[in-house]
């Protein structure tokens, strides 16, 4: 066996012995995650790692945050969150030092490579929360399963139904108003958008709204410039993350009804692509925009 691996597995054996022995008398808690596997606890958790922005924004909404020891690359909010030790990026991590931390409980993002290092970790004998919020329904309900792996349902709970109220509200003030198509674009070169199963497909759709590509199943397909004009969306919106005007392209195309009507917005895109409770600021952000341009 390589030693980094038998170095893991001793850690991680280490670990389990000590979380046995640690809460002797303890009822144990089972929760599902959202892939539907059971995640049981001997005790409530008070060693969390983080391991997506998302996730760390979940578990202090939930009431667990004073619980979160390990984060990763871009967890910068709560505040308070950017002082706790980085184990890596979401697609890299350092699994020694993860170990080292004696976490009774991970909660991670469960696509892609991401998803693939959650169940190494699992397999190194660590509960895992897989955490895959397609919806707004799911993060409701996700503050209240991580609340009570954290033994903080009254938290948990709470936060959950102010999220359901204010999401509510969204929905009845926008939902019925006229309908706008739209372009999301997180990336130019490639040009990627946000297909169906993304939550900001949902968003739209409360803001009265909808997504040209949301009939595609990839999460953040890459699509062809020729078929963005073809779409010939009512509105373009940008959610960031380049430098430099991420919109000003579109402006060779005089035709196309979003730039005649200079219908093109820039929206913060760490409160409305992260699947985190914050996501409905972002949502009522782009409502009062699209509002906005239905006044015009």
């Amino acid at each position: 066996m390589h030693a980094c691996v038998l170095r893991y597995a001793l850690l991680a054996a280490l670990l389990t012995a000590c979380l046995l022995l640690a809460a002797p008398g303890r009822a144990s808690v089972t929760v599902h995650d959202d892939t539907g596997r059971a995640v049981t606890l001997v005790s409530p958790a008070r060693r969390i790692v983080s391991l997506a922005p998302h996730t760390t924004e979940l578990l202090f909404a939930a009431g667990a945050g004073a619980y979160v020891v390990g984060v990763t690359q871009f967890s910068d909010y709560p505040p308070q969150a950017r002082s706790i030790p980085s184990v890596g990026s979401g697609v890299s991590l350092d699994l020694e030092r993860i170990l080292q931390m004696k976490p009774d409980l991970i909660v991670g993002w469960n696509n892609g490579q991401a998803g693939m290092q959650l169940d190494k970790l699992q397999s190194l004998g660590i509960p895992v929360f897989r955490s895959e919020p397609y919806d707004f329904k799911t993060i409701a309900s996700s503050l209240e399963r991580l609340a009570q792996l954290a033994a903080a349902e009254a938290a948990g709970r709470s936060a959950a139904e102010r999220f359901r109220e204010r999401l509510a509200q969204l929905q009845e003030t926008y939902r019925q108003r006229r309908r706008l198509s739209v372009f999301y674009q997180i990336w130019r070169t490639p040009l990627m958008t946000l297909g169906g199963p993304h939550l900001v497909t949902a968003a739209l759709n409360t803001c009265g709204a909808d997504n040209v590509f949301g009939n595609l199943k990839q999460l953040a397909p890459t699509v062809a410039l020729e078929a963005v004009i073809k779409a010939n969306p009512d509105v373009i919106v940008a959610s960031g993350g380049e430098q430099d005007d991420v919109l000003a392209g579109w402006k060779r195309f005089p035709r196309m009804s979003a730039v005649a009507s200079n219908n093109l917005l820039l929206i913060d895109g760490e409160l409305l692509n992260r699947s985190g409770p914050r996501v409905l600021d972002g949502v009522e952000m782009l409502c009062r925009e699209l509002d906005r341009i239905r006044k015009k």
